[in-house]
């Protein structure tokens, strides 16, 4: 994760929201719903700070477009984002509760009103 350092200049929140905006239906419902669920675990003051670090790393590494892959690579482009994602999910997991679940779901809601339960139990399972 300590390679993740230099992307933390490109996380700001309204960076954040705009890319998650102009590309949720490219990347997809699970990777915006992991994105989600970090962006909320960041955003709660019981998230200590070395876990907020790490997902501000990640986070900022999604909304660089020039990556490992480029994010407009057609169907490649955002699997290096769903590793990095996963892998900060897994770290971070003790951190992702029911409040942070439910306002991620709300959001894949609103972006993906036909979403499928079982995408979202996917991501779920793997912390």
């Amino acid at each position: 994760m300590t390679k993740l350092n230099k992307y933390r200049r490109f996380f700001s929140e309204s960076a954040f929201w705009g890319k998650l905006r102009r590309f949720a239906s490219a990347a997809g419902v699970k990777t915006v719903y992991s994105a989600l669920l970090l962006y909320y675990a960041f955003r709660r003051q019981e998230t200590p700070a070395w876990a907020k670090r790490s997902i501000v790393g990640v986070l900022g590494y999604l909304i660089n477009p020039l990556d490992v892959l480029p994010d407009l690579t057609p169907i490649i482009g955002y699997t290096d984002d769903i590793g990095f994602l996963g892998l900060c999910l897994v770290l971070v997991a003790a951190y992702i509760n029911d409040d942070v679940r439910a306002q991620a779901r709300e959001q894949i809601v609103k972006w993906f009103p036909s979403v499928r339960e079982e995408d979202l139990l996917e991501v779920e399972q793997k912390l």
